[in-house]
């Protein structure tokens, strides 16, 4: 795992850099309560990946993974205010420790800071903003047309996680200058992770302890969050096997992608195993 912790090292250092610049003091410390309480970097270590799997360096690609790691990030700030989530990674989420106003301005913080890691480049500009749109859609679909099926179900979670795993991985392509087939097959291959991820978020929300997690269980089932195991009459263990499938598909489309054989492209099918059998 050496391979892969060097990359997430070069994001945590260039992530720290960005947030310890904030001005003023009280903010760059809520943007760092928020992102530098751990996680699993799982976006921005897409990112590098696919660049390097494209044919560019980790180096080209650590501005782009930062960004979409604070995207990230400020979605789960609002997630947990609609929520009334009080723990995040084991600790206060950003409402609870700070309030509702300033975790607000927090999280509109961290995006401030990506947009001005993507703005030199127009073409990630637009796939980032494009996740965003389908981010932001998916979650109003889910405060007021919540899913009652399995399709619909899987179209949320299109939205709500696989668009900014898509997106994670056509940065990572844009930043080694990768054909558009690639930048495609690249991030067809992380929707599906997302997708993956997602139903596997689910499924230990169900079945997992708040300790082993790092936040509260249940929560899906409290909150009326439609989650694939309450949606349907499926079971944890069928729900595993919708999330395998996805990350089949995911695998297929990597393989579709015009690139030599790589080690960063060998992780990124460990992550399409990965995600679906991870235990937090």
């Amino acid at each position: 795992m050496e391979y892969l912790e060097r990359r997430v090292t070069l994001v945590n250092g260039r992530l720290t850099d960005v947030i310890e610049a904030v001005e003023p003091d009280e903010l760059s410390d809520e943007l760092a309560h928020v992102a530098l309480a751990g996680g699993k970097r799982v976006r921005p270590a897409v990112t590098i990946l696919a660049c390097e799997a494209a044919g560019g360096t980790p180096e080209d690609a650590v501005d782009f993974a930062v960004g979409i790691e604070l995207v990230h990030n400020a979605s789960l700030v609002i997630d947990d205010i609609i929520d009334r989530s009080d723990i995040r990674r084991g600790s206060e989420s950003a409402w609870a420790e700070y309030g509702y106003g300033p975790a607000i301005v927090a999280s509109d913080g961290l995006l401030g800071e990506a947009f001005a890691l993507f703005s030199s480049n127009e073409q990630a500009m637009q796939v980032v903003a494009e996740s965003m749109v389908e981010l932001g859609e998916g979650e109003a679909t889910e405060l007021v047309a919540k899913p009652s099926n399995e399709e619909e179900y899987m179209e949320l979670a299109r939205r709500k996680t696989g668009a900014l795993f898509r997106a994670a991985a056509e940065l990572g392509a844009i930043a080694a200058g990768a054909d558009a087939f690639t930048v495609e097959s690249f991030g067809e291959y992380a929707e599906r992770v997302g997708v993956a991820f997602q139903i596997r978020d689910d499924v230990l929300d169900a079945t997992s302890d708040a300790e082993s997690l790092g936040k509260p269980t249940g929560q899906d089932e409290e909150m009326g969050r439609p989650s694939l195991v309450q949606v349907t009459d499926l079971t944890p263990e069928e729900a595993n096997e919708r999330a395998r499938t996805q990350a089949d598909k995911a695998l297929a489309a990597l393989d579709a992608a015009s690139v030599e054989e790589s080690e960063a492209q060998e992780y990124l099918r460990d992550l399409a195993e990965f995600v679906i059998v991870r235990e937090r």
